[in-house]
């Protein structure tokens, strides 16, 4: 009896989480998503610990002091880290979270190695699907871990693009390395824990050097790619525990990393396979890069509270320099005042501004910006021509001309945000450093482009009682 209610709480707990996928599309339904896939999590957890029965000597789990343990422990860090990270440290969070995860599916698999000999039978030995899916598993899970903590560094500022001599030979060869350790170890009589220890080495090196050399403006690729993965080695510990619920789970993390992966790389008009052996967004990015004419125009905030409060229509671009200057509210406030002027606003947010997918969209979210007023790439692009004002807020690449008329530029082919079709582009900016891409960008010499310098909050707000002072 006990058996049939696990499988029917797993079932529920797979339910969950497909509908939790589904209304995460939706921002006025992801909260609440969220929310039922929290609880079917719960629920396929507490039923694991309560109900499940070694399949070899039907016994429940035990140790539930440590099991309760752990649970606690882990939830009280994951609280504490959650509640207070910033959203311009939400990227690395992201990264060192899916680390976690990556470990947790390779401890899974290396357990579960080492119950092979008790059950292996037959000529074969340990030749079978179990154990190909353990040491992929293993293989899967490592590369992930040590991936993403790399990702994690570089994001947070702790180490920067590094490239080995003969890169990617190196990592061509681990990663064959890899697969002939898996092929041998499956064709022994017996599970030799040397050698599996052995593959958990040679994956976390594989790890390590395949996020290595990736530039910085690759990094949303590399973390949907790494996400995929560890949803990958999570469905593997879903097949050995027959766990329909973690194998679900897994199943919609590892498709749904792959097909945000696809349309990372679409949105930058890249393969994966040119992510991976590339290394755009690398110090040496613009060795090559064109020299720009023309001069870069300020102006003052006066011109700038005009220009905006007389428009019919004002798009502002967010990036990467709003989430670290924490101006979202002070922007949305702007928003609200020029609203209420008659003026039509709204945001245009580009596929891999900031640092992960979807980093704008929740920056914004925080400061209750309406969904509506935010329009994808493709919708924002139709009406750029009809824009009076576009304000540019700590955007740099994805705006940047460049991608469309310079064949030797890294982002050459890039699809951006076509600012320089609207009649004026204002840009709000510390100063000229150059963007993730290391390159130039050409709207700042623009025709229709003023700068506006100086700290992202701090200028909305004196553009703000400019405003509402005319």
């Amino acid at each position: 009896m006990g058996q049939h209610i696990l499988h029917i709480a797993y079932l529920i707990a797979s339910i969950t989480f497909i509908l939790g996928l589904k209304m995460l599309s939706n921002p006025k339904t992801a909260k609440r998503g969220n929310m039922i896939a929290a609880v079917g999590m719960v629920l396929g957890i507490f039923a694991t610990i309560f109900l499940y029965r070694d399949s070899v000597h039907h016994h429940h789990l035990g140790n539930k002091l440590w099991i309760f343990g752990g649970i606690l422990i882990g939830t009280i860090i994951g609280w504490l880290m959650a509640m207070k990270v910033k959203m311009t440290a939400m990227p690395q969070m992201v990264s060192f979270f899916n680390g976690m995860g990556g470990a947790c599916a390779a401890i899974i698999s290396i357990v579960e190695f080492g119950r092979l000999n008790e059950n292996a039978t037959g000529l074969d030995g340990i030749m079978n699907g179990t154990t190909l899916v353990i040491l992929l598993g293993v293989l899967i899970g490592c590369v992930s871990f040590a991936g993403s903590i790399i990702a994690y560094l570089k994001l947070e500022g702790k180490m920067g693009d590094k490239s080995l001599p003969l890169q990617q030979f190196v990592n061509v060869t681990l990663m064959a390395g890899s697969i002939a350790l898996i092929w041998y170890i499956m064709s022994r009589e017996s599970a030799d824990q040397t050698l599996l220890y052995a593959l958990v080495a040679l994956s976390l090196v594989y790890g390590v050097l395949f996020v290595l050399p990736i530039g910085g403006a690759d990094m949303p690729v590399v973390i949907s790619l790494l996400n995929s993965f560890t949803g990958m080695a999570a469905a593997f510990g879903g097949f050995l525990y027959h766990n329909s619920a973690m194998l679900t789970g897994g199943i919609l993390v590892g498709s749904a990393g792959t097909i945000l992966t696809v349309l990372m790389c679409k949105a930058m008009n890249r393969s994966l396979l040119n992510v991976i052996l590339g290394s755009f967004g690398g110090g040496n990015a613009a060795a090559g890069e064109r020299e720009i004419g023309g001069s870069i125009r300020e102006i003052s905030l006066n011109d700038a509270a005009v220009l905006c409060n007389y428009s019919t229509k004002v798009m502002i671009v967010p990036g990467y320099g709003l989430a670290v200057a924490q101006a979202q509210h002070t922007c949305h406030e702007l928003e609200k005042t020029l609203t209420a002027n008659g003026v039509e606003v709204k945001y245009a947010i580009h596929p891999v501004a900031g640092r992960m997918p979807g980093h704008m969209n929740v920056l914004l979210a925080e400061a209750d910006v309406s969904y509506d007023k935010l329009l994808e790439m493709e919708v924002a692009n139709e009406d750029f021509d009809a824009v009076d004002v576009v304000l540019v807020i700590g955007a740099n690449d994805v705006v940047n001309p460049a991608a469309k008329t310079d064949p030797a530029s890294p982002i050459y082919g890039m699809p951006i945000l076509n600012v320089e079709e609207s009649k004026n582009v204002i840009v709000f900016k510390r100063g000229m450093a150059k963007g993730y891409a290391g390159i130039e960008n050409e709207l700042f010499y623009h025709d229709k482009t003023r700068m506006l310098f100086g700290d992202a909050k701090s200028s909305l707000e004196k553009l703000v009682s400019e405003v509402k002072s005319l």
